[in-house]
């Protein structure tokens, strides 16, 4: 097995790792956006409300395609 092999195998391993967290704990992230959103939003006095919300709408859209589901604990 070459190199680009092995890379390509542990750039999987670490996306379905990545995917697994994030639908662990996608409750958490999408909190941490509105958060990061509303912070935006105060520092730019409301001037691109419209804009931030869409944005954090589109951030959560893409955990949520991205976030794998959780597998119950008595399955391997």
């Amino acid at each position: 097995m070459g190199l680009m092999d092995n890379l390509k195998g542990k750039a999987e391993e670490l996306k379905d790792k990545a995917s697994e967290l994030a639908g662990k704990h996608n409750e958490k992230i999408d909190h941490m956006v509105e958060k990061t959103g509303s912070a935006v939003d105060k520092a730019t006095k409301g001037k691109y409300s419209d804009k931030i919300e869409s944005g954090t709408s589109k951030a959560k859209g893409a955990v949520d395609h991205f976030a794998a589901k959780p597998k119950d604990e008595g399955q391997s």
